[in-house]
């Protein structure tokens, strides 16, 4: 969808009501233009963890009859780690359990995770309502799950995922401010 610019002739590229409503309030305001980065910089991010939950998901179908317990075995062989230790022991029994039909339900399940992420990558760089309330909710569910490993199992990445999310959630909940009180005046 395109309109024309009535200085120039030219087409423009359609903006949703919440970019429209940005421009509208005045280009020059850099707290509606940080908030549309913003909002765009956490849709680049969410765009990103799709793409490679659906890469992933599709490597899992690469598994399809195949002797996944196998691999698994060589994988471990490989990298020269003891069986019987803790994480490749738990490695190897969850290799043994998987077959076709669960690798088809991990793989479905990755493509369906991947699609509501691409879904509101693309509500997010349009700056959509629904888009940023989807964000700041499936964001703030991981943040009590996180902040519980960083206080028991304390890394640098869970700290950086923490405050990832974090970060994620207060820019959805500022733009729905944003949007609300843009409404309102």
């Amino acid at each position: 969808m395109t309109r024309r610019s009535a200085s120039s002739g030219t087409a423009a590229p359609r903006l949703s009501d919440s970019a429209m409503h940005v421009r509208a309030r005045g280009a020059s305001s850099t707290a509606s233009k940080s908030t549309l980065s913003a909002l765009r910089a956490a849709a680049v991010f969410e765009a990103l963890k799709g793409v490679v939950v659906l890469v992933a998901g599709t490597g899992l179908l690469s598994f399809m009859h195949k002797d996944v317990h196998d691999l698994v075995v060589r994988l471990v062989e490989h990298a020269h780690l003891n069986p019987a230790s803790h994480y490749p022991k738990i490695f190897l029994e969850a290799a043994a359990r998987i077959n076709d039909e669960k690798l088809l339900l991990l793989a479905a399940g990755a493509a369906l995770y991947a699609a509501v992420r691409l879904i509101e990558a693309y509500g997010l760089f349009l700056a959509r309502p629904w888009a940023e309330l989807l964000a700041a909710v499936s964001g703030g569910i991981y943040v009590p799950f996180e902040m519980y490993h960083c206080v028991h199992r304390p890394t640098w990445l869970s700290f950086a995922l923490l405050a990832l999310n974090l970060a994620v959630v207060v820019i959805m909940v500022r733009a729905l401010a944003y949007q609300r009180n843009a409404r309102t005046q």
